[in-house]
């Protein structure tokens, strides 16, 4: 039995990755912003403040799942747009990892997400593109000073059916559309990315580091 921390442990992705893991016999911690109902035996913390719970075990991967989607004109972003996207996904993975690195057992893997935006240029994506580009600039770097001790990879989804992308899928219309533009023809599900997760936590795994695993229906590299 492996012990795996879930950083963002509420997000649709994460939810489904704990049942998977746990269903396979391991532990999972899990720590929120927020306490509910959905979110209840987690431990509170915020990775942004650097406000993070005390852990007294120590794990066999760290995944770290917040993330946001701002999407404007250039032109109407402000310095404080940028400034969110940055310390949402940049910041708070560095001071979650930097909170825990010392209970990281050798071997173990940390899996941070990106997104398909910075492979491919879309429009209307630049301050969530320079963030998780930040993003995978510190997978790789981590990956190269942690090795051969830790393995660190990023995934990089294209929109998937998750909560926190439900303004952009609300209706048949929109997700048939969204479908279209990937060469897999269907938007990515949860489980999509929870077996991704699975994956590079695992020993399977163990000979992968450094690398962005590009989990988007094929949009970053076909043309069909």
């Amino acid at each position: 039995m492996n012990t795996y921390l879930f950083i963002g442990a509420s997000s649709d992705i994460a939810i489904r990755a704990k049942a998977k893991l746990e269903k396979a016999g391991h532990k999972v911690i899990a720590v929120s912003r927020s306490f509910d109902e959905q979110t209840a035996g987690q431990l509170i913390g915020d990775p942004v403040s650097n406000e993070l719970p005390e852990i007294d075990e120590h794990i066999d991967g760290l995944v770290y799942f917040p993330g946001s989607i701002t999407l404007k004109p250039f032109r109407s972003l402000k310095e404080a747009d940028f400034q969110l996207d940055y310390n949402i996904n940049v910041i708070g993975a560095v001071h979650s990892i930097q909170k825990y690195l010392s209970i990281i057992n050798e071997g173990a893997s940390i899996v941070l997400f990106s997104t398909v935006a910075v492979q491919l240029g879309m429009p209307f994506h630049s301050s969530v593109a320079t963030s998780k580009g930040a993003v995978e600039g510190l997978t790789r770097a981590l990956a190269a000073e942690f090795a051969p001790k830790f393995r660190v990879n990023c995934i990089a989804p294209s929109l998937t059916k998750t909560k926190l992308a439900s303004k952009f899928l609300n209706s048949e219309e929109k997700e048939a559309a969204s479908a279209q533009r990937h060469p897999m023809k269907r938007v990515g599900s949860v489980d999509d990315l929870a077996a991704a997760v699975s994956y590079l936590l695992s020993s399977e795994a163990s000979w992968m580091t450094g690398q962005i695993l590009h989990i988007d229906g094929g949009l970053s590299t076909l043309k069909v």
